[in-house]
């Protein structure tokens, strides 16, 4: 099956971007195209999506259980202040600096080569600090009734954190993960060193060891993001401009997409833990 899409974007400034879409296997006249081979940036998408979904399975889970940490079982104290001080600091990096540390750590320390697995750990370094405020601020925030109620009952203090507090919190950490993954989508400063600029996908091999494989982590992979920044910067090509404008269009309404996702997501699981509100 083969699906089309025409649009055309025109704004008062005299800015205009036209677009033929294709969902196929073939090229597409025009600006390029969504394909997934040839010179369409279906396989940049998928990337973006892929990287994006690496990097929220380490931080999502290293910062909720930070977050928990800190808010649960750390004392007041000189070491609690360090680690607010570290976390502070890594909140505040710039994006190069993260993408120089990923370089040097785990492409040239590790030996190998730009991959999308390297990439997800840069963003992580970014998106833990966040995730881990949004999660204490969460747990602090609920009412001491919760936690007291539960521990009356006869319930362990990690009892109380896994089945009363953390699905009370759950709507505002599905917030931080929501403000995490839309950095990860646009993330490309940190992406530059670690996740590269190449991408060979050959959508027949699906070995998980094979370098072209879709699902391979370990494969180089440019997110629409790099592809963005490469095609203003340094793209030679004469419709580079008019595919920088469709790919952040894409982009927009991808972070959109998965924003309002997460968000039906909060509010089904809030729903069902919580019960129906009237």
């Amino acid at each position: 099956m083969h699906i089309q899409l025409h649009f055309k974007v025109q704004a008062d400034t005299g800015l205009g971007v036209g677009a033929h879409l294709a969902i196929g296997h073939s090229h597409v006249g025009g600006v390029g195209g969504v394909a997934l081979e040839g010179s369409g940036i279906g396989n940049l998408f998928f990337n973006t999506i892929y990287l994006v979904f690496l990097s929220l399975l380490v931080s999502v889970p290293m910062g909720v259980a930070a977050g928990i940490y800190m808010a649960e079982y750390a004392k007041q104290g000189k070491f609690t202040k360090f680690l607010r001080m570290c976390i502070e600091t890594m909140s505040s990096l710039p994006s190069i600096v993260v993408g120089l540390f990923g370089y040097l750590v785990f492409i040239v320390m590790t030996g190998s080569q730009w991959n999308l697995f390297s990439g997800a750990l840069a963003v992580s370094i970014l998106s833990i600090p966040l995730i881990m405020t949004v999660t204490e601020d969460a747990f602090k925030s609920l009412p001491q009734g919760y936690k007291r109620g539960s521990l009356a009952m006869g319930a362990t203090l990690w009892q109380t954190i896994y089945k009363v507090l953390l699905p009370a919190c759950l709507p505002r950490i599905m917030t931080g993960v929501i403000l995490a993954a839309g950095r990860g989508f646009g993330e490309a400063a940190a992406l530059l060193y670690t996740a590269g600029m190449s991408t060979d996908i050959n959508w027949n091999s699906w070995n998980l060891l094979s370098p072209t494989c879709p699902l391979n982590p370990f494969r180089p992979g440019e997110t629409l993001a790099l592809h963005i920044w490469a095609s203003r910067t340094e793209a030679l090509a004469a419709n580079a401009a008019q595919m920088a404008n469709l790919s952040s269009a894409i982009l927009m309404l991808l972070v959109l997409s998965f924003s309002l996702g997460a968000r039906y997501l909060s509010t089904y699981l809030d729903t069902k833990t919580g019960g129906s509100r009237k």
